[in-house]
């Protein structure tokens, strides 16, 4: 005889529970029902009112999987950004050989581009040199990369431009840009005197975009420039920032100007910026953006993303790789579609100059030449 497995009785009023926290189509982790009668000793007491223990990390959002590609289909929680379409003043088509990786002259420079859905450029202000304060209308997502985008507006002279949005900005914050000098009504709060200190406390705001030399040191920026006037050129993806760690210092004691300012990169690279170049207080927005997964290969090529094929699946005209009755490569060292080393090796390091030691060691005896006599 075997055994069948007990199924216990729902009553009711599990059953009208159970139908109100069903799952839509996509839907996020809601906050856990509490009681709304419990009092105090209850709460600390019951086994059942116990403080939930918080998740860590991030959420992202999930579909059922009612075709084979929404199963895999992962995306982060945006719910803040703007539904309509761009500000159509400040983009323009995006058509051309441009779209599909090539050059002026049509010679293909980016490989693995092609297609994918029509889209427009938004003119995005990197240079952030206009005064005044300014207003974020909206967050809106831009098909061309991966950090969102601000729209914001002049208060005084009601002119609208698109940023690189800072990861917890949203709209009717005001942000302001300190490249064209201090205002005259942040210098009289100060007392007339410029203080680093109560500078730094009214200015490096999340959003604010300030010379190198008015960021504090350690604070995290984004849209970091190299140069005046030439506009940012680093940190300018999803979720990227870098940390000033030194400014360098000129002058006599009570006279001191910053030169320059080193910062510290997310690949651990240290560069050398301009004191005056410009940088945005803040993260650069839409962090999770890493984390996406596209679910199938069509989205890919919706993005304007073609297939990347393999070495060992061409013919050998195509490829050194090609050819061949399998997944071999033909016992040769492996290398790129142009032919270099693709491995790190014996073929790839750099060429010892064997003069270059010879005249090390002429300059090592002339000196101890020297020291003897």
């Amino acid at each position: 005889m075997m055994l069948q497995q007990r199924i216990r009785p729902v009553c009711h009023q599990c059953r009208s529970l159970l139908s109100s926290v069903r799952r839509s189509y996509a839907t996020t982790v809601e906050d856990p029902i509490r009681a709304s009668s419990a009092t105090q000793d209850a709460i600390s007491f019951s086994p059942a009112a116990a403080p939930m223990r918080k998740e860590a990390g991030f959420q992202l959002k999930t579909y059922k999987p009612r075709t084979p590609g929404v199963r895999h289909l992962k995306r982060p929680i945006n719910d803040h950004l703007y539904k309509g379409k761009p500000y159509l003043k400040l983009t323009f088509a995006k058509v051309g050989h441009g779209k599909g990786g090539r050059n002026n002259s049509g010679r293909v420079v980016m490989r693995h581009r092609g297609g994918g859905a029509r889209r427009r450029v938004r003119t995005v202000d990197f240079k952030r040199q206009a005064p005044g304060k300014h207003i974020v209308e909206r967050i809106e997502y831009d098909p061309n990369r991966s950090a969102h985008l601000a729209l914001i507006e002049s208060v005084k002279t009601k002119k609208k431009s698109y940023i690189i949005a800072s990861e917890g900005m949203r709209a009717g914050d005001v942000i302001e840009s300190f490249l064209s000098g201090i205002p005259k009504d942040l210098l009289d709060s100060m007392g007339g005197v410029m203080d680093p200190g109560m500078l730094a406390a009214k200015t490096a705001f999340r959003g604010n975009c300030l010379p190198m030399h008015m960021v504090p040191m350690g604070t995290q920026v984004y849209c970091v420039g190299s140069a005046p006037g030439r506009g940012a050129v680093f940190c300018r993806s999803a979720g990227t920032y870098a940390t000033v760690i030194a400014k360098d210092e000129v002058g006599g004691e009570g006279k001191k100007k910053v030169k320059d300012v080193t910062v510290r990169l997310q690949s651990g690279e240290v560069r050398k910026v301009a004191k005056d170049a410009c940088a945005t207080i803040g993260v650069a927005s839409n962090p999770h953006w890493q984390f996406r997964q596209l679910g199938k290969a069509g989205r890919s090529r919706w993005l304007n993303i073609r297939p990347t094929v393999r070495g060992v699946a061409m013919n050998a005209v195509d490829h050194a790789h090609g050819g061949g009755r399998g997944k071999s490569k033909g016992n040769v060292d492996p290398v790129s579609i142009w032919g270099t080393p693709a491995k790190s090796g014996y073929k790839t390091r750099k060429k010892r100059n064997p003069n270059k030691y010879v005249v090390q060691e002429r300059v090592r005896n002339q000196g101890k030449r020297k020291r003897d006599n």
